[in-house]
């Protein structure tokens, strides 16, 4: 019988990569995904009120990209759009997801996970997933909550469920929550209040932080979130030991790995996401407050899975690549000082906006790749690359053919990822609340109604309603709007983004 790693090679030969497939078996992949990380809050990108020594290393022993990008400026569609190659303003259903949302990613769907599946590898996913569990009408918290992950390709999955701020405060390992008592039964609601557990607006006194803005519902560690629940005391989470709890999953994952076996662990952290809580030993390391002590546990975390992937001996047989869901947000919801401690940091680098934006700080953030066998250490690239690609190029890196139905605004950017070639993609749409579409350094933002700026977090927003025209090479601040001056080049890029809208797909 003919071995997994020969019928790969085989495959490879067929599909001519055998150059470039040669020098390697498949590699490990972890995939470790920030949350609310901005292009600014890393030191090897500028930092310097805050230090990330591990992701500095990757930096320095690998590849960052200047021009990486999440699919959207807020969290569940850039998800989305990273594990099924589409971009996520095409399907309804994908924006933000409540804490009780059915599974928005449905069995039977190529998903990156599946790829690497059918390629022979060990899936998993730990940590934050925010893109809905169970059937229609949400899931059974008291039962098997399925589908989900482990129905679109994944082997292992350790969850929270949506987000920090949101109910349900739970741990979901698998189909299960775990520690939940059958005798203390879970309810969830997102509209009228359920149960008697005491809420934000009804007990400020009980608080240990207090809301900003929304986020004052069922208190939980004493911290208001949105939504109410009652039940599930014994299963609830301690904020501040939460990313001990998830990188602890992460690192049991590479070690039970088989070694026979390549593995693809998707590590989604809630860290730099309200609530900002980091545990007791990362408290007071910078003088940013719990934004800046957030992002030092962030690090701390990818430390531990680069210590881990050291001590076993697969550094160099693994792709590690770090990235962002979106771009920063300082006040999000809670008063965690995070604007009054800011000072001279800039959590978007030169770029303007932030979460939420249709400038360019809503989706171009950290994206950093390292695989000692192949890219080479120290490489800057300007190449434009998105994270919708990402199933694409591991199909690919596994000699797989993609069926045209499949991943349709995924890219082949392998080359560019191992730092093979300056080449990226040609354009890219950037999703916020109204497209844009990049051509080169060129930006094109599509006739936007509304306010200027995010009323809740004072976030720039960007947009006009003729639509607006950026050159990023001369400015990369956005700050002159040249759709007037260059009217023949707006009118073709928004020909071009109707186009890419009207055609479903655009690999």
């Amino acid at each position: 019988m003919i071995s997994h790693h020969a019928r790969f090679l085989l495959l490879a030969a067929s599909l001519g990569l055998a150059n470039l497939l040669s020098a390697a078996e498949r590699p490990n992949i972890v995939l470790l995904y920030a949350d609310d990380v901005g292009w600014g809050d890393l030191g090897c990108q500028g930092a310097t009120a805050v230090r990330t020594p591990a992701l500095d290393r990757l930096a320095q022993e690998g590849i960052r990209f200047t021009d990486g990008h999440a699919p959207s400026a807020t969290c569940t569609p850039s998800r989305y759009a990273m594990l099924t190659g589409e971009y996520a303003w095409r399907e309804k259903g994908t924006g933000i997801a409540k804490g009780d949302a059915a599974a928005i990613i449905q069995p039977g769907r190529t998903t990156l996970p599946s790829i690497l599946k059918q390629a022979g590898y060990r899936t998993g996913v730990v940590g934050k997933w925010h893109l809905g569990l169970g059937p229609d009408g949400g899931p059974d918290w008291n039962g098997d909550i399925k589908p989900g992950p482990l129905e679109i390709g994944f082997d292992y999955s350790f969850l929270i469920p949506a987000t920090g701020d949101r109910v349900p405060c739970v741990y979901v390992e698998n189909h299960r929550v775990v520690g939940l008592d059958p005798a203390d039964p879970i309810q969830v609601r997102f509209g009228e209040k359920v149960g008697d557990d005491p809420t934000g607006r009804e007990r400020p006194n009980l608080l240990k932080m207090h809301p900003s803005h929304g986020h004052d519902m069922t208190i939980v560690n004493g911290i208001s979130r949105i939504g109410y629940m009652t039940g599930g005391q014994a299963a609830r989470w301690t904020d501040e030991d939460m990313a001990d709890r998830i990188t602890e999953k992460a690192v049991a994952f590479i070690e039970k790995a088989p070694r026979d076996q390549p593995f693809f662990l998707f590590f989604s952290f809630h860290d730099i996401h309200v609530p900002r809580v980091p545990h007791p030993r990362f408290v007071g390391k910078t003088a940013m407050g719990p934004r800046g002590d957030a992002i030092v546990q962030m690090d701390w975390c990818v430390e531990q899975v680069l210590a881990t992937l050291d001590r076993l001996g697969l550094a160099d047989d693994t792709l590690v690549l770090f990235s962002s869901d979106n771009g920063p947000v300082i006040d999000d919801g809670y008063h965690d000082e995070a604007v009054a401690k800011l000072g001279d940091h800039r959590p978007a680098g030169p770029w303007r906006g932030g979460k939420y934006s249709n400038f360019e700080g809503g989706t171009r953030v950290p994206f950093l790749a390292r695989w000692p066998k192949r890219i080479p250490a120290g490489r800057v690239s300007e190449a434009l690359v998105c994270q919708v690609d990402l199933p694409a190029t591991f199909a690919a890196l596994t000699g797989q053919n993609l069926a045209e139905k499949d991943a349709p605004d995924s890219f082949n950017l392998l080359p560019a990822l191992l730092g093979e070639s300056e080449t990226g993609r040609d354009h890219l749409v950037e999703h916020a609340r109204s497209l844009s579409l990049r051509e080169g350094s060129w930006k094109y933002i599509e006739p936007t109604k509304g306010p200027q700026k995010n009323a809740n977090t004072g976030t720039e927003l960007g947009g006009a309603p003729a639509g607006s025209l950026y050159d990023l090479a001369t400015d990369p601040g956005e700050t002159t709007d040249l759709i007037s001056r260059e009217p023949d080049r707006a009118r073709a890029m928004a020909t071009r983004l109707k186009a890419i809208q009207a055609a479903g797909r655009s690999r």
